[in-house]
């Protein structure tokens, strides 16, 4: 069956952002800021136990360095580099998971590191290698693209496991990209249009690109922007529909 995802965890210090609260209870997976581009270890802490108390599992969502930019910035940096700053959060979250008694599940870039991450293989390689060195028994996840083999084939280089998700309130590009957010109506603001997509998704593995277009996307997830005005409706209907 396939889960439901949401970023959370994104407030820092007396600047709040999202409903985590009210939208854990409808979620499988939550995808918890790692304190890069945006958290902190008050805001970790308190995600973690509130994903333990809905028994979500906890996914760790490292960033780039950019808290002005909430991580949406694109910054040059080495592959090694890459791969131990990914590992720095990561590492930093599973202690948080260690006093609750729990640990994580998996690992979910954030914001430009994902996007950098599917267009340059020697990116996503460098993740790959902070997921195998941390733990290759927990999948990486990635967005699901009609070229998902090349991935697959990469990641078994190291014994990792992908995850492969698909967006319900993100535009996709004919590619099977995600429309960038610099243009008109890459994020979805109708509750109807999200809702919609979530099921072709779900029923069909399927989505309508913004020219019309219908890719095959074979996902095992679905994500949730936790920081959308919509999202609290978004996982409700979503929920009945899984």
């Amino acid at each position: 069956m396939m889960k439901l995802n949401c970023d959370m965890g994104e407030s820092f210090g007396a600047w709040s952002m999202g409903a985590d609260k009210e939208i854990m209870p409808y979620i499988d997976m939550t995808n918890i800021a790692c304190g890069f581009h945006a958290g902190d270890p008050q805001i970790m802490e308190q995600t973690v136990a509130l994903a333990v108390k809905h028994h979500v599992a906890i996914g760790a969502h490292p960033g780039y360095p950019d808290l002005l930019g909430f991580g949406r910035k694109a910054i040059a940096f080495s592959e090694n580099e890459i791969t131990n700053l990914v590992l720095y959060q990561v590492g930093a979250l599973q202690a948080i998971c260690t006093r609750h008694n729990t640990q994580l599940s998996y690992i979910k870039p954030h914001g430009a590191l994902y996007n950098v991450m599917m267009r340059d293989m020697n990116v996503f390689q460098a993740i790959v290698k902070a997921v195998a060195y941390y733990d290759a028994n927990i999948p990486l996840m990635i967005m699901a693209t009609p070229a998902n083999q090349q991935y697959s084939e990469l990641a078994k280089n190291f014994n990792v496991e992908l995850l492969f998700e698909a967006f319900c309130d993100r535009a996709y590009t004919d590619d099977g990209d995600l429309q960038p957010r610099s243009q008109t109506g890459a994020v979805h603001t109708d509750l109807a249009l999200i809702t919609a997509q979530a099921e072709q998704l779900i029923k069909h593995q399927q989505v309508k690109t913004s020219s019309g277009k219908v890719l095959n996307i074979k996902a095992d997830t679905l994500c949730i922007h936790g920081d959308s005005e919509l999202a609290l409706a978004s996982v409700k209907q979503i929920r009945q529909l899984l």
